[in-house]
């Protein structure tokens, strides 16, 4: 299995830069990978630049930053920059986050299927390139720039909806989903992009698949704790619709949990569906909220070395 961490939480009273610690600790676990989200708190790209200096082998991404606060000729910038201080580990998840947060900041959510098919091909070109002239429907960008160092950048999609899948699978390099269950993964994320990146002449796309794991022996202390932590998310119409295909109430209920077998089987079955990645969020259950931390970090370390 290729189980990733996706992370990003700075523990109270600790400094910023004990996350670079946590990347690092994460790599000589043998994990495939980490993953950190663009929210309201510190800069992901940034961070990973620190990271990819501190680390060797580790694939380090965003999941994701949102697009439409973001010119896609800056991010790629940007992203080109910490790919070559990263070796060209960066995997940049782009997304169109979700049309609440982005109307608060006084843009429009227009469009997001098109946003995305323009967006990822400006910096797919840039990413290679260095260089692009686009004429789009959204865009029209003409510029470049000359990072050194710079390799062509990979780029995953948040897509759910089936026109967001195509566009992945059109002209990104995969997708990484997020509240999304084995049932979708199987019957509608992995048949959609992979169809559309062949129909494009594009290898297969990558599936990261993001979810919440606790290893508990109490099933329903776990999911309890679960339904807590992530109650916000089946509020959100993207997240809701993928909750609904699951037959999921509350959101929470798309945690992987029980004991260490339960667990595996379930991520197991994810990676039947199709998934080429799970990127594991810990979260902890119970009264000894570190030995839980442990209990499912250790499970999760096996079967990335297995």
């Amino acid at each position: 299995m290729r189980i990733g961490i996706y992370g990003g939480n700075v523990r109270r009273g600790r400094p910023l830069t004990s996350l670079v610690d946590e990347i690092v600790q994460m790599e000589e676990q043998g994990f495939a990978s980490y993953w950190t989200p663009q929210v309201g708190t510190f800069d992901a790209l940034t961070m990973l630049a620190l990271a990819g200096q501190a680390t060797s082998q580790i694939e380090l991404g965003t999941a994701v930053v949102p697009s439409y606060p973001r010119h896609p000729s800056a991010l790629a910038q940007q992203a080109a920059t910490v790919n070559a201080l990263c070796g060209g580990r960066l995997v940049l998840g782009v997304g169109p986050s979700h049309r609440p947060g982005i109307e608060a900041l006084g843009l429009a959510y227009d469009r997001p299927a098109r946003h995305m098919r323009e967006y990822v091909t400006i910096l797919k070109e840039l990413g290679a390139e260095g260089r692009v002239d686009f004429e789009g429907e959204m865009y029209r960008v003409k510029t470049g720039f000359a990072c050194p160092e710079a390799s062509p950048l990979t780029v995953v999609v948040s897509a759910l909806a089936p026109l967001m899948l195509k566009a992945a699978g059109e002209v990104a390099d995969g997708t990484v989903t997020w509240m999304v269950g084995p049932r979708t993964i199987a019957d509608s994320t992995v048949p959609r992009i992979t169809q559309a990146a062949s129909a494009a002449g594009r290898g297969a796309p990558r599936v990261v698949v993001g979810l919440p794991v606790c290893v508990h022996d109490d099933k329903a202390q776990a999911t309890a704790r679960a339904v807590q932590i992530f109650q916000g998310y089946g509020m959100l119409p993207n997240y809701r619709r993928q909750l609904d295909a699951e037959g999921i109430d509350q959101a929470g209920e798309i945690a992987v949990v029980g004991n260490e077998d339960d667990v595996t089987a379930q991520l197991q079955a994810f990676f039947d569906a199709g998934a080429t990645e799970v990127i594991a969020s810990i979260y902890p259950a119970g009264d000894d909220s570190r030995g839980s931390f442990a209990r499912t970090t250790e499970l999760l370390q096996a079967l990335a070395a297995a």
